[in-house]
């Protein structure tokens, strides 16, 4: 039955009075990066910056950021990137400090976390960022997971942190294939430093991962795709490390297993053909989507170490409800009596560092416009620390009120989604950081674009003119 539109709701939060403290807050968050910045001018670049990728305009790339922010040239928003003395890295650990605050539960909540719940967790992936041309910083046809397909693209590693209150990216490399790192010519034109040698995407991953414990972060599960299972090092240093794990193997991947019938070794997709009959299948839901629970068939058997069963290790298989042939497998490493409804949950974090690679991208995060080793870091930085700042308002404004008093509840409005992030910045993209409306300064900008196209054809033409 349709709810009746005639009368106008009751002003639900957050109020006009909540919203004008967002923009503070961003200038608080900004505030804390100064000790990351040799000189005054970069550090306001990078608050305009900040608020840009924020807005609306079309494309976060370096010529559009400085129009919004009122600038009459690109040159501030370049140096930005390319040349400013600033420390990326520091900036993203202050990132990854503000995200852990963020999501760390209120001081005065008392409610114990949910049995099945095991969190917080750690997922890795990576994510395709399609190029044109050769020359920027790891740019080669390689398999782009945006387009599912090989493409000529740049390829980010990333690190999303996962709480019962929210979930961010907290952490990026760049992954730079073999021949970059033999090729010196390409390496100096994309000024990759000669400390950069060649990493696997798991080798990424772990130092990443390692960063975060350096710094302290509470984890209690790491999960990740085939690319990361796939890899015994990573899946040995996580365990020396006493950190539970689920992680996705190929069909390919060869164990051995604890059968009814006896020990079994062979590839996982083997093993549930020969192992698994109807009694070993049980429904249950990974996490929650947009259209409701996300429910598999699971079933689970004991993963042999050392040819002996310890009660941690297991080979658990996925089986979608839809198409019974289409199975996942994963290899978990997990507390002694962990249960299988547990295990599938943190599982079905990993789906959420998509939704985190998503948010970024609609902030631009693949939309840069730089060549240099340097210029990607930088740039993506600065686009995931506007996500994480677009976050901590969506939680701390979805968090329940302390109640006043032993009677009272805190309950959210019934007829009302919880507040997102694209929300957030939808609000803040039109109260308070929209496009330039000055005329002058959009005339000023249009000249400034057909005089740059004039110079770029006419050197173009000089140097097939050469050429010829």
């Amino acid at each position: 039955m349709k709810h009746s539109q005639h009368t106008t709701p009751a002003q639900t939060e957050p109020t006009l009075s909540q919203i004008g403290t967002w923009p503070v807050s961003l200038f608080h968050l900004h505030a804390r990066l100064a000790p990351r910045f040799a000189r005054s001018e970069p550090r306001r670049h990078a608050l305009l910056y900040l608020q840009a990728v924020i807005s609306d305009i079309p494309r976060k790339n370096g010529w559009q950021i400085a129009e919004h922010a009122k600038e009459l040239r690109p040159y501030g928003m370049q140096r930005l990137l390319s040349q400013a003395v600033w420390d990326h890295d520091g900036v993203r650990d202050e990132l990854r400090a503000f995200l852990w605050q963020a999501l760390s539960p209120p001081a005065w909540s008392s409610e114990p976390p949910e049995p099945t719940a095991p969190l917080p967790v750690l997922v890795m992936d990576e994510s395709g960022f399609p190029k044109r041309g050769r020359h920027s910083a790891g740019v080669q046809p390689q398999y782009c997971g945006s387009t599912g397909r090989i493409e000529n693209c740049q390829v980010g590693v990333f690190l999303s942190y996962v709480t019962a209150q929210g979930h961010g990216l907290i952490d990026r490399e760049l992954y730079l294939p073999q021949d970059w790192c033999d090729d010196p010519a390409r390496r100096l034109a994309a000024h990759i430093p000669q400390s950069v040698t060649f990493q696997t995407k798991p080798e990424l991953a772990q130092r990443m991962l390692e960063r975060a414990q350096a710094a302290g972060l509470p984890i209690d599960w790491v999960v990740a795709d085939t690319v990361y299972g796939h890899c015994p090092e990573l899946r040995a240093f996580l365990q020396a490390q006493g950190y539970a794990y689920a992680l996705a193997v190929p069909s390919i991947e060869v164990i051995g297993v604890q059968t009814q019938q006896g020990c079994l070794l062979s590839s996982v997709a083997s093993i549930a053909q020969q192992a698994l009959g109807p009694q070993d299948w049980q429904p249950l839901s990974q996490s929650l989507g947009s259209k409701g629970e996300r429910l598999f068939d699971w079933a689970i058997l004991p993963w042999l170490q050392g040819g002996d069963v310890d009660g941690r290790h297991f080979l658990v298989v996925r089986r979608c409800l839809d198409d019974p042939q289409e199975l996942a497998y994963y290899l978990v490493f997990a507390p002694l009596a962990t249960t299988l409804c547990t295990i599938v949950q943190a599982i079905g974090a990993r789906w959420r560092i998509e939704e985190d690679l998503q948010t970024g991208k609609d902030l631009g995060l693949d939309q840069y416009e730089v060549r240099s080793y340097l210029g990607w870091y930088r740039h993506l930085t600065l686009v995931m620390l506007a996500a994480a700042f677009l976050v901590s308002i969506a939680v701390h404004q979805n968090r329940p009120r302390a109640a006043p008093s032993p009677t009272s509840v805190a309950v959210p409005a019934p007829t009302v989604i919880v507040l997102t992030t694209r929300e957030v910045r939808h609000l803040l993209a039109r109260l308070f950081f929209p496009a330039p409306t000055s005329a002058a300064l959009i005339c000023q900008w249009s000249w400034w674009r057909r005089t740059h196209q004039y110079w770029a054809g006419y050197y173009h033409r000089r140097r097939r003119q050469k050429a010829d």
